[in-house]
């Protein structure tokens, strides 16, 4: 059968190749790594479980739908039928960027609509790059014969173009502040990644002192907007990872004298959508020391 020829919707940010990894001073790596709303090749991408022992428990608005995840594909596995219809969304299971366009997918509720086909981003295989998204990153999204990226792009259009609960609000005022707090992500992640090799605590206590005064907008819910939505996905996988890592290393609580910011993370970590994606914490922990610390 003959398929139609895909649309590739590229994003422009450069990343690195192996000779220019060499070149590359650590700060330099962790300033390009907060600018992209991807994960690259080099990013970290372990095995999962292929089955996941899901928490008793409900969404705010839904109960989640339990899946298999399946082992992520590598350079030996052939490629899935593609441009057939199917919509799939490729990832890496512990790539931040991903972690945010798999939330919105589950809880909406879409796992029979998008299916979810992971990459081994460190044995990448061939095809992901000749045939699906030449910029050989995740995540895409494989739809209506089109690749689109950049994982930001990619929640709102899961939202606007999928059914399930809507991720963003009519009311004018909120919208607005959404998305001037989705815009900030990039100055957030920025500067936490580059305070790991300066002073950590100082940043931190800037950064998260700005998502505890913007959690104090809205008193009709525990979320930025009030009710769970884009904005929450787009920093909780970031947040999750500087929980850990700055706890773990730099003995930093991000929670302490912020309530405000304790609660947001106490709620969101009881929706099931959000809490199959999260990776294991002490991977992440020695992960971070050896891309930012070159710890062992």
């Amino acid at each position: 059968m003959h398929h139609q020829s895909p649309t590739h919707i590229f994003v422009t940010a450069r990343d690195f190749t192996p000779s220019q990894q060499s070149s590359y001073s650590p700060y330099k790596r962790i300033t390009h790594f907060a600018h992209r709303q991807h994960c690259s090749p080099y990013s970290y991408c372990p095995k999962r479980k292929t089955t996941l022992n899901l928490p008793q428990g409900k969404a705010p608005t839904m109960a989640y739908k339990h899946e298999d995840l399946s082992p992520p594909l590598d350079s030996t596995s052939s490629p899935p039928p593609l441009f057939d219809g199917t919509t799939r969304l490729y990832v890496c299971y512990t790539c931040p960027f991903a972690q945010r366009v798999w939330i919105t997918r589950n809880y909406k509720g879409l796992q029979d609509k998008i299916k979810l086909v992971p990459i081994n981003l460190q044995n990448r295989p061939a095809w992901y790059k000749e045939k699906v998204y030449p910029e050989n990153k995740v995540p895409s999204l494989e739809h209506n014969g089109k690749v689109i990226g950049e994982s930001l792009d990619l929640i709102k259009y899961v939202d606007n173009n999928f059914e399930g609960p809507s991720l963003f609000p009519t009311d004018p005022e909120r919208r607005k502040f959404g998305e001037e707090l989705i815009t900030y992500t990039d100055t957030f992640t920025r500067a936490l990644y580059s305070s790991f090799k300066g002073d950590a605590a100082k940043e931190a206590d800037a950064q998260f002192d700005y998502l505890e005064n913007a959690l104090k907008k809205f008193d009709d819910g525990p979320f930025f907007l009030g009710q769970f939505s884009l904005v929450d996905i787009a920093y909780i996988p970031f947040v999750e990872r500087f929980q850990v890592f700055l706890s773990e290393v730099f003995k930093y609580d991000i929670t302490a004298g912020r309530p405000k910011l304790a609660a947001w993370f106490e709620e969101i970590n009881k929706i099931e959508a959000y809490k199959v994606t999260k990776t294991d914490p002490k991977e992440l922990v020695e992960f971070y020391k050896k891309r930012f610390l070159d710890q062992q």
